[in-house]
Order: structure tokens, then sequence, then C-alpha cells
């Protein structure tokens, strides 16, 4: 039985349940608090076991401070796991392969099983090859069954080998969508020790929109999916206790604002305020105003601001939504009580104590989109216009000129904007006039596509707009504003430019339903946006190929085209490999760039397009009224859709049922799989550690600015063929259109380890003027250029450690395993940057990788480095005497291949090992290493 210092165990009677709780209120300090933290003091009481959890740990949460820099690391321990496919199959083959690995070291396999619950949404692994059609849907999905059929195969098994692990099947919806409409508990029961217990429901996650969950009072986040796989073998997550900002809400958001234009300019204050590494919590009047979904879309931008966790309290406003989305009364009810009695239920005139404040009057939000690459970066919708003009000149390989509207100096002479209504009716083609004269001197093409349609591309043209992504898909508020407004534009005779490839990809099949009753799925499907899949599609990178003539123009003039979708990450070469720029947007803006066709638009001064009746039609004149949305969402949305919608989540479609299942407790690898292999992470494994050596030697793999994602370091999308990772599926027999994506893959070391830093638009500062997985291989004689794949397995033969340097932010974005696990793969001991984001920094030490970072103030440039010296680091053994330094000694020497008269460089780089925790993890090679350890030496 757990130790109970402070006499906080008590009874809780519901509806004639008793439940065993464990009392906040039993805490000195607990009542000053913020939400988020009274969650955290809840799991130390529950889980005090005088070594992990101490009263000393409970005490010090107590008497939080919250102006002190965090020192006090605790031990979370999440209530659940939750796991789309992507990070989900890698976490499920590294379980399996640690079940070989316990009975190679004497333990008993079976011990390799969740113990907290664990659920799986397959939500990633859907592309939108088809749209556009009524029959995209299902062939999408069919392909989807094609492609990944082995990793489906080996889930199902994963199904059956593991208790409490459970997987919803594929075309059901995305992962934070389904777990905040039916996995999220808010409150959790189960039965310890003979009691039922009642606590509050927690989660960490292998995705970053996680945070998602954070609008129903559930306070989770996202990890790498070898912290989640620790998390399920019940070690808990080391963390210091953080600071928390308070950020208030007050006022209302005004007429023709949406959800999405909140989000957007809370994102970009955040980031503005500097929030990594700290709860973000909403408080205040105006928190009761905020409906359930936009809370959710505000906490599932949490990465995107770089906090850890995005709070919202419970209130009446969460059993309202627990209510609509088929939740019991009874669960109702405990929620309400044990919300109630712990005191995490929302006091708007109770203001707790924070760290630092914010507010944000609703009532000045402005449309707003963000981009062209990072979701930190909000242009104000009247503003658009210009900025694309600004930033294009990054993105055109062309000279731009901001020519005069009215000059057509720039047209070719076959322009179809030139073309008459005669000519049209001569070719009996149809002709598409452009929406407005052209901002850029550029080289426009005319395509012709294969039904005859003809029409100018240009720099900014519109290549994709897709409705996608948890972030939106989850909020009717913002999907049927974009319903109505397609059914404006319809009544009003426009009609999506033809060069837009226009998709629809539901968070769940609710949405759907909910389109249908609202009569809406018709005009949407008569602009082109037909429904093709439920997944996470172009926010993934799953946008699907654009139409081979619109792709081979847009290569051949190396147009700058651009992508608006209303998902929450547009980094570069995410989205499509043809699609330079990326916007992020609201629904109904996803339509309205549809209609104009171009980011080089103007919505106030330029219209869409023309009625029946030759009168200019502009955004302002069919965009929905506020009232109008309300009310259809009051009549198109009930409890029953949600009840019917989830209540065989788990069973899955036919072709689901019908998949062959292999069984036993160990699973038996395919050694001609593509999809699906043993990791060598514990091969040679032994009981005892290899002693902390440090590093002499070093060459640098990759020397990288700021802002580099995980998506530059392990990209999700598509394989190209002479890629290492193409090479690879072409040596194995794989046809070019099997190769699926490096997402698809994460089952298959040999594809991600081939697929580190393979971005497309990858910047190695070793190389002037390169884009892609490339580096200098400092193993020849001449350096020349090479693939950083072949140039690692060159170090690794010849023994020589390596390093990265990069940037601030290194490693934003996705919670991304792979991103660390290929990173060590690749023979990477030691990452240094001017800063890290958190996911990937702690996914860095789980792997066995050092984050180190350059004195405050100083960056590779400033030291004067330009990753041709050879590095050596002092001062990592003294981790081998059970301490972490704070610094360690960097020198960085000339090489043969250094610049003449290039000097030594030497500094301390500080040591991001933050807990005594993740100095055990290093110390062991590994997260999974260590809880291999640890469970062996329970037996």
């Amino acid at each position: 039985m757990a130790i109970n210092s402070f006499g906080s165990r008590d009874t809780l009677s519901v509806g004639g349940t008793d439940y065993e709780i464990f009392r906040i209120d039993t805490v000195p300090g607990h009542e000053r608090l913020p939400f988020s933290l009274k969650v955290l003091l809840e799991n130390l009481l529950r889980t005090e076991d005088g070594a992990n959890v101490t009263a000393e740990q409970i005490t010090a949460l107590g008497g939080w401070d919250p102006a002190a820099e965090p020192d006090t690391e605790i031990q979370f321990s999440p209530a659940r796991v939750i796991m789309q496919d992507f990070t989900g199959v890698p976490c499920i083959v590294d379980l399996a392969t640690m079940r070989e690995a316990v009975s190679s070291l004497g333990g008993d396999p079976n011990k390799i099983n969740p113990l907290a619950p664990a659920e799986m949404v397959i939500d990633h692994s859907v592309i939108a090859d088809l749209f556009g059609s009524e029959n995209a849907l299902e062939r999408n999905v069919e392909i989807e069954y094609e492609r990944n059929g082995e990793r489906y195969q080996f889930l199902r098994w994963g199904q059956t080998a593991f208790d409490d692990f459970k997987v919803v099947p594929p075309g059901t919806g995305i992962v934070h969508q389904v777990n905040i409409e039916y996995l999220a508990r808010v409150t959790m029961t189960r039965e310890v020790e003979g009691r039922l217990r009642a606590y509050p429901d927690t989660c960490v996650g292998t995705d970053s929109h996680t945070t998602m969950v954070n609008g129903l009072g559930v306070l989770g986040w996202g990890v790498g999916g070898i912290e989640a796989e620790a998390a399920m073998l019940g070690q808990p997550v080391s963390m210091l206790i953080p600071k928390v900002v308070g950020f208030k809400l007050t006022g209302a958001i005004p007429a023709g604002v949406t959800a999405t234009d909140v989000v957007l300019t809370i994102t970009d204050m955040l980031r503005q305020h500097g929030v990594v590494g700290k709860f973000v919590e909403f408080y205040g009047d105006g928190v009761g105003a905020v409906p359930l979904a936009n809370r959710a879309t505000i906490g599932n931008m949490s990465p995107e601001f770089g906090s850890t966790a995005a709070m919202f309290p419970i209130d009446d406003v969460t059993l309202d939504y627990l209510r609509l989305t088929g939740r019991s009364e009874e669960q109702i009810a405990l929620v309400e009580s044990y919300s109630k009695v712990q005191k995490l239920w929302h006091d708007p005139s109770v203001e707790p104590a924070f760290s630092e404040y914010m507010e944000l009057d609703l009532s000045t939000v402005v449309p707003s989109i963000a981009g062209p690459k990072r979701p930190q970066d909000r242009i104000e919708l009247t503003d658009a216009k210009e900025q694309f003009e600004r930033d294009l000149v990054n993105y055109a390989s062309t000279p731009v000129d901001i020519v005069d509207l009215a000059s057509e100096s720039s047209f070719p002479a076959s322009d179809p904007a030139s073309t008459t209504p005669e000519d049209e009716q001569q070719s009996g083609e149809v002709i598409f006039e452009r929406a407005h004269a052209p901002q850029s001197a550029s080289s426009p093409t005319t395509v012709t596509l294969e039904d005859g349609t003809r029409f100018t591309l240009d720099h900014g043209a519109v290549a994709i707009a897709a409705i996608t992504s948890c972030t939106n898909t989850s909020n009717p508020s913002v999907m049927l504003a974009a319903g109505l407004l397609a059914r404006n534009a319809v009544r009003r005779g426009l009609k999506a430019k033809p060069w837009v490839k226009t998709t629809l990809a539901p968070g769940s099949k609710v949405v759907t339903d909910y389109y249908a009753k609202a009569g809406l799925t018709e005009d949407l499907e008569a602009l082109g946006f037909y429904t093709v899949g439920y997944g996470c599609t172009t926010c993934i990178g799953n946008s699907g190929p654009l139409l081979d003539e619109i792709s081979q123009a847009v290569n051949d003039k190396d147009l700058a085209v651009t992508a608006v979708l209303s998902g929450n990450r547009n980094f570069e070469g995410r989205i499509n490999p043809d699609v330079k720029m990326n916007y992020l947007a609201s629904p109904p803006l996803v339509i309205a760039y549809s209609l104009a066709g171009s980011m080089d638009f103007d919505f106030e001064s330029q219209p869409l397009g023309t009625d029946q009746d030759g009168n200019d039609v502009f955004l302002a004149d069919i965009w929905p009224d506020a009232a109008e949305v309300q009310d259809t969402i009051d009549s198109s949305i009930n409890e029953g859709m949600f009840t019917t919608q989830y209540a065989s989540v788990f069973e899955g479609d036919e072709r689901w049922r019908s998949l062959e299942t292999p069984d036993g407790a160990v699973f038996e690898w395919d050694a001609e799989s593509t999809y699906v292999r043993k990791p060598p992470y514990f091969d040679g494994m032994t009981m005892e550690t290899t002693p902390v050596s440090d590093i002499s030697g070093a060459r640098v793999l990759a020397k990288l600015g700021d802002s580099v994602t995980t998506d530059h370091i392990s990209p999700a999308g598509a394989i190209k063929v002479d890629s290492p990772a193409g090479r690879y599926l072409g040596e194995h027999g794989v046809e070019r259109r099997d190769f699926n994506s490096y997402g698809s893959r994460r089952g298959n070391h040999e594809i991600m380890i081939r697929g580190t830093f393979a971005n497309i638009r990858l910047k190695n500062q070793l190389l002037d003027g390169v884009e892609g997985g490339y580096t200098r291989d400092f193993t020849q004689a001449d350096a020349p250029q090479s693939f950083i794949y072949d140039a690692s397995q060159n170090y690794q033969a010849q023994g020589t450690p390596l390093v990265i340097f990069g940037g601030k932010e290194y490693g934003s974005g996705s919670s991304r395993d792979w991103a660390a696990k290929g990173t060590s793969l690749l023979g990477v001991k030691a990452v240094i940057t001017e800063s890290f984001e958190r996911i990937h920094r702690s996914n860095l030490i789980g792997m066995g990788v050092v984050p180190l970072q350059f004195p405050v103030g100083e960056s590779a440039e400033s030291l004067g480095l330009d990753g041709t010296e050879v590095v050596s680091i002092s001062g990592l053994e003294q981790l081998n005497d059970g301490t972490t330094p704070k610094t360690v000694h960097v020198t960085a020497e000339p090489s043969e291949h250094s610049p003449a008269g290039k000097a030594t460089v030497e500094f301390d780089a500080v040591v991001r090992i933050d807990t005594p925790g993740e100095a055990d993890y290093y110390r062991n090679g590994g997260i999974l290493q260590y809880v291999l350890r640890e469970l062996v030496g329970s037996n």
C-alpha cells in the first residue's frame, strides 16, 4: 500500500458508489496553486512511495514559489498513454523487441506489458491520392490498406499480445479528436488493492498535439515514443516543477472572427513572450464564455507556442461537452463531484498564483493566417497579400519585381486571360481567367489538363486547399462556417480554381453526420471538397501528389506555389514536395483561398468572381453570419451522433477484421519485411552498464541554423527514388509507387536511419546553397558532397564519433522519437545548439545522445565554428560518479579541411541533462536500456 504521509486518503460517494480519493486540501499551500499544479499534487499524493515520490516533493509542490526558477524534480505518473500510428508503431516494435531482450537477460518477457491503459488511433497513414470525386474516400482507404497491410497486421498482433492495449482502426478519425470525443475520461477510475479509486485523467501521448485534451481539463502533453514506452511500463515521467503562465481571457470574439484566428493570435503572443518548458493556464471571467471546442483548439496549439501544456479548468462547459458527446450520466456526475471536492472546479472569483501573467481581450482578435513556414508567423488577413509579396523574394528562383496592378507586362502572349468568349467556344475548352493581374514579374506558364482545361500558373498559386487536422476539424463552429461559406459561394456561382487540389479530411465521422444533417455536403462537394479520408492527411504531409501537369509546370518553372490548410504545422518540406510556401488558416478561409486561387490576393479589394448576373462577389458577401453558424450547430449536432459513431470504435470495418493476425507472446519477425523489422537497440546488451566516456576526435556531421524542426531531422513525407531510403527500397524489390512515406515506415529502422536529416529543405551549412540530406564527407581526402547517411557509414567504419551543431529552437515541432533514434544510429554522440525544444532534448537523452548548449549569448557563428573542425568534449565522465556536470569543455581544433589560419576554439558547453532521472537514462545508454535492467533486476 502506498505511503500516506499527509493523511489524504478519503472516500467520495457519488450515486451510491464509493470511491477512494486522495484529497489535495490536506497539503498546505494547495489553495494558491494553479489548476495544473493541483493535478500534479494529487498525482504525487496518490503515488507516494518514499523512494520515487517523497513527502519532501509533495511539500515542495504545496509550497511552490511562482517566481523561482524550476529546480525541484518530481515524478509524474500519467493515468494513460495515447498514441498515433506513425509514432506508435515504433513503440510496439520496441516493446516486442524488449520482450526478446528481457528473455535473453534471464527475465520474464511477460513483464513487458502496459501497466497503464494504452490506446492507439491509426490516423496518420491515409494519403489523399484521390480527391475531388465521389469515390475518393473509398479508393484512398483501399490504397491505405494495400500499402500498410504489414503494419496493420503487426498492430493487430500487438492488440492481442499486450494487455490493456487497444487500437482504434483506420478510417475512424484523428487521434486527438477521438481522444476528446470518446477516450478522455476527465476523472479516471480503477480498482487498486480491492478498492475503486477515482483520480484525475492525465495522459502522455506520442504526438505533440496531445495537449488538445487540455481543453477538457485533462493534463497531458506530447512525449517521444521512447518516453511513452517507459510510461506504459510503469516508469514515471521525470520533470521539474514548472513555471505556470496565467493567461487571462476577457471579452468576446467579434463577428467574422473564428476560433482559428484566436488560436493563431495566442500562438503569436506566447511565442513572443517565451513559454518553452512552462505550463500555460487560462483563467478569468472570460473562460466560461469559451466553448469547449475552442478550448480544445487552443490547447491543441500548445506545441506551436512552445509550452508543455495549455490548460483550461473544469466547469459546466466541460460537463455540457461530455453530455453532448455521449458520456454516461454516471461519469458526468463523478466528474462534477470529484472536481468540486478536489478544488479542481473553475471559480472565476479565485485567482491562483502564477509565475507570469498575460491577457487577451478576445474582442481585439482579427482574421489571420500564419506562414509561409512556421505556425507562429501570424499575418493579419488584410496584410496577407503584401506579406506574401515580401516573403516571395525568399522563395522565387527568378527575380521578383513589384509591378503596377494595371500592367499586364508579365503575361505571356498566350495567356488565357486574353482569350475571348468566342475563342472558348471555338476551341471547346473551358478557359479560366486569372483572378487578378500578377504582382510579380516571373515566368508564369500555361497548363493544359487532360480534360482540356487551360490556365496560367504563377508564383503564389494555391496548389492545395485542405480542410484537415485535429486542430480545426474537431471544432463545429469553424467546420460549419466552412460549409455555410461553400453554400453561399455555390449559390453565387463561384467555383474553386482548377489548379487547386481541394481535400476534406474530417477528424471523426461525426463531422460527416452533421454536415449531412445541415445539408452542406453537396455544397462542399460542388467546390471539390469531397471527403478523402478520416485522418491527418495534409497536415502530416500526406497531401498526396498534385496533378501531373501541375507538378511538371511547378518544377519546370521552379514556381513558388502555396498550400493553405486548416492544420497546425506548415514547416518547410512537410506538406508537399512541390509546394514551397505553406499557410495555416481557418476552414472557411481554406474555402476562400480555393476560390481566390492565389496567395497574391486581397479579399477586401478583389472579387472572388462574378455571380450569374455579372456582379462582383467579394468574400464579405458570402461570409456566414455568426448567428447562422450557431443556429446550424444547434440544429445539426446531437448526442446520438457520437454514441452511434463510437459504439463499436475498436471493431473496425471488414477490411480490418479480415486481416490475418499473428499470435503468440513474441512476434515472429519477417526477414523480408520493409515495414517492420527488429531494431538493434538491445544487441549485445548486458546487465552491467558501460561507463560514460568523454568524446574525442569527433567530426561534424551537420551544421544547422535556427528553427530546425523534427521534420527536418526525421521527415514524415515522400521518399525520393535517388535517396538512401529510396535506394534501399529499390534494392528490396519495392516499386516506386509502393514506397509510401517515411512516417509509414517507422517500424523499419533501416529506412529511418537513411531518412534521418533527409528533408528536402534541410540546409546543412557545411555546403553552400545546397538543400536536402547532404553533407561533406571528411573521411575522403577532398571531403566531397555526400548523402548524410553514406557519410555516417564511412565515419562509423572508421570508429569516428559525430556531433551536430545547431541554432535556436533545435528540435521544435512534432514529438518524433525517430528524430532522436536516427540521430543515435547515425553515430552522433552529442548535439550542441543555442537552445532545444523540450521533447527532442529529452528524446536525445533517451537514446544516449548528450544535448549541450553553447554558452549564453554565443553560437557556432560567434565562436567561429564552421563545421570543418575536429571536436573533443571532456567532463562527461563525471556522470560515472553519480553527479551531472553543469558544463563540459569543448575543444574544436582545425582539421586538414579547415581554412588556412583557422584557430582552435574552446568553450564550456552547458549540459542539458536536467534531472537525476535523465542522468540515469544517459548512464544506461538510453531510457529503454534503463527500463529493461530495472525490470530484469526486479525478477
